[in-house]
């Protein structure tokens, strides 16, 4: 594995894993009161919906992270 992969594959674990801290965080102050989820609210998809989407794209980045590390042997 060279260096540019390695940096790679690492930044989408660290992005992966940011946005999952951020998403469920978020869902959790919304959850408990502390901020209104309807701000989050696009179109037709409730807010809650919009942040979880946030969490669980972050789960997939840093899974391909992972999974990139794993295939390349790191």
């Amino acid at each position: 594995m060279n260096i540019s992969t390695q940096f790679n594959c690492r930044l989408l674990i660290n992005v992966g894993n940011t946005l999952t801290i951020i998403g469920c965080l978020v869902m959790f102050v919304g959850l408990i009161g502390l901020i209104p989820l309807d701000m989050f609210a696009v179109g037709l998809s409730s807010g809650i919906r919009v942040i979880a989407t946030l969490a669980i794209m972050g789960c997939l980045l840093s899974a391909i992270g992972y999974g990139l590390m794993d295939y390349f042997d790191y």
